[in-house]
């Protein structure tokens, strides 16, 4: 059996402690990093809104593609067993099938890009690591959104 008097309750023990009143009904939770001397006052953007924003309505889009490349390829166009370099070269002699994987290309390296950047902003906690893993991850997405491009617009079927 309990000791406690018929007006004590949980939110009157809560009470008790000091972490709410009437002033204060929640308590404040700090952010993960304060703002220090060195942040630069005028660096505040919505770029993290965008990115959201970005997340959501790319991977939107990527479900389209992905499922409409996986349906035609695989589908429609008789299977995997069916795909070769042939394949390939037929594919890429029309623009809209470059175009179509090229967004592919450009919308899932920039989702997954964007998607690691917040990865390391959350859990690296240095920020010289921080800075020198999203650096690695830039240039990584750089040289395969360019390669990747250059392969689509340079593919050459009469390669020997």
């Amino acid at each position: 059996m309990s000791t406690e008097t018929p007006s004590s309750s949980a939110i009157g023990d809560v009470e008790a402690t000091g972490l709410y009143d009437v002033d204060n009904p929640a308590p404040v939770i700090e952010p993960p990093r304060q703002r220090t001397g060195k942040t630069p006052k005028g660096s505040r953007t919505n770029f993290e809104m965008y990115a959201w924003l970005f997340m959501r309505l790319s991977g939107i889009v990527l479900v389209v593609l992905v499922i409409g490349h996986l349906l035609i390829q695989l589908v429609l166009d008789g299977g995997v067993s069916k795909i070769g370099f042939a394949f390939v070269a037929g594919r890429w002699a029309s623009p809209f099938w470059q175009v179509w994987d090229l967004a592919m290309l450009w919308l899932a390296m920039l989702h997954g890009a964007n998607g690691l950047r917040t990865v390391i902003n959350d859990y690296a906690e240095r920020d010289n690591t921080r800075f020198w893993l999203k650096m690695l991850l830039y240039t990584a997405t750089v040289f395969t959104v360019l390669l990747g491009t250059l392969v689509i617009f340079t593919f050459d079927p009469n390669i020997r």
